[in-house]
C-alpha cells in the first residue's frame, strides 16, 4: 500500500467541488506523493477516474466503503 501524504476529506459536496478541491490539494503536493480523497458524491466513482486519466496523475486505488468512496492518487 502506498503512503498517504495528505488526506483530503470533501464528503457532502456535489460536483464539481470534489473534483476542484482535488485539483487545489494535487497542485500544493511534490510528484509522487499520494492523496487520499474521501467523497461521498456517486458521481465521483467515474469522476475522479477521467480526472487522473486527462491529467496525468495515477488512480492508484479506488473503493466503495459504504457511503463513502475512497480514491488514493499520485501526483
Amino acid at each position: 500500500m502506498a503512503d498517504i501524504h495528505q488526506t483530503l476529506d470533501v464528503q457532502g459536496l456535489s460536483c464539481p467541488l470534489p473534483i476542484l478541491r482535488t485539483k487545489k490539494a494535487l497542485a500544493g503536493m511534490a510528484q509522487g506523493q499520494v492523496l487520499e480523497v474521501l467523497a461521498t458524491d456517486p458521481g465521483s466513482w467515474e469522476d475522479m477516474a477521467y480526472y487522473c486519466k486527462n491529467t496525468g496523475h495515477t488512480l492508484l486505488e479506488r473503493s466503495d466503503q459504504g457511503p463513502v468512496l475512497r480514491f488514493l492518487i499520485q501526483a
